[in-house]
């Protein structure tokens, strides 16, 4: 009898443990950001991008990585309603921001629910359709047109671009980002995200190809300045050419966000590009070409790092780039331009984890590094809305592959 005891209890125990351990945030020793990482971790904060408590609780339970739209749809609102609350608190037209209100547009076409698209829209109503810009908005600074253009899609009228197409028909006629700047409009590699859907939405808009001519010559403009040909990734810029800019193990720096935003950037050009025309293959190649690289160093986990090639001096997984990685590999299955039987695997394996252990019980989603340029070290209930954004953005496409 006392040995039957035993026996449940060590069974009870092993269960409560094992219970214990999906339900709560991983218990991991990782490398604390330096003195600079964490002044930008503090300034993110105080400009209401997220945070990153010490203690996020429990880990989600109720959610099943299964790509099913049932099991997606649930997931997506999961987070979409906990990110909602604390963007309605916090209205701002930054980089930032728009990321996360394209993320929101995604979230109410992918699962049918008007009340993220509403709540959208009345945040363009309260910025009166302007940009947070000077003279010569950057490629971060037209961002949110992406919002405004969406919204004059469904139900068009002037005044929801009329600031936005003043903007852009200045920034047409330039050779680099303004004048007395020799730098091209796109010299970082997250422009190739921010601006091409813009520019894209806008030649829907009017009905005028030359916004459409403007994204193709600059996007291969960046590409011939910062596209690795060897390793098939995007320097974040030109800083991270200098051969003596490396990560701990000697290799190339190529920081996950940077090439995230690339990813979701191809899958959103070439959603908006028509199928007959002739610079598809550009991008359908680059797409290859990265998801290529990126399933290559998956880790066994189905994860990546913030520092893409030394993950060993980045432990903690990196969810921004890898729900980009995510969109635009399942944009690439979905429309026939990556190998289903090759890829589907590790977009499963991604969704997965990002799913499984980065997801907490109100719907925070971890993982998510600070701004920045390369990779850094931050807490894993690290929480920022651009990476929210991110994943919004990839689950919605990722439906689309459990409707095929």
């Amino acid at each position: 009898m006392k040995q039957r005891f035993t026996s449940l209890a060590v069974a009870v125990l092993t269960l409560c443990a094992s219970g214990a351990l999906y339900a709560q945030s991983p218990k991991v020793d990782y490398p604390q950001p330096t003195a600079a990482m964490q002044a930008i971790i503090d300034k993110d904060i105080r400009r209401k991008f997220g945070d990153a408590p010490e203690d996020a609780g429990p880990l989600a339970r109720d959610l099943s990585p299964a790509i099913t739209k049932k099991d997606i749809d649930k997931v997506l609102r999961k987070v979409a309603d906990w990110q909602l609350r604390r963007t309605m608190e916090y209205t701002d037209q930054i980089w930032t921001a728009s990321v996360t209100y394209a993320g929101f547009m995604d979230a109410s076409k992918a699962t049918g629910d008007p009340k993220y698209r509403d709540a959208m829209l009345k945040l363009a109503k309260g910025f009166d359709w302007s940009l947070r810009a000077g003279q010569y908005p950057n490629a971060d600074d037209i961002s949110i047109g992406q919002m405004y253009l969406e919204l004059y899609l469904q139900e068009p009228s002037p005044e929801k671009i009329a600031t936005l197409k003043k903007y852009l028909d200045v920034l047409i006629d330039l050779d680099t980002l303004r004048p007395n700047d020799p730098r091209l409009p796109w010299w970082w590699c997250d422009a190739l995200f921010m601006a091409p859907p813009v520019w894209l939405k806008m030649a829907q808009a009017t009905g005028e190809q030359r916004y459409a001519d403007y994204v193709h010559e600059q996007w291969k403009k960046t590409y011939d300045l910062l596209y690795d040909k060897e390793e098939h990734l995007f320097a974040r810029d030109t800083a991270y050419e200098d051969p003596n800019k490396r990560e701990p193990n000697g290799k190339k720096i190529f920081w996950s966000r940077g090439e995230g935003w690339v990813m979701a950037g191809l899958a959103k050009v070439l959603e908006l590009t028509p199928k007959d025309d002739p610079n598809r293959q550009f991008y359908v190649q680059q797409l290859q070409e990265m998801s290529a690289k990126l399933a290559s160093i998956q880790d066994e986990n189905g994860e990546w790092h913030a520092g893409l090639l030394d993950p060993q001096a980045w432990p903690l997984a990196e969810t921004s780039g890898a729900a980009m990685f995510i969109h635009g590999m399942a944009y690439g299955v979905n429309n026939g331009y990556l190998d289903e039987k090759t890829y589907r695997p590790v977009i499963e394996k991604a969704w997965t984890a990002l799913v499984t252990k980065h997801i907490y019980a109100d719907g925070r989603l971890g993982g998510i590094q600070q701004t920045g340029a390369e990779p850094a070290h931050y807490r894993p209930s690290s929480s920022y809305n651009y990476g929210v954004g991110g994943f919004m953005q990839a689950a919605a496409e990722l439906k689309k592959m459990a409707t095929k």
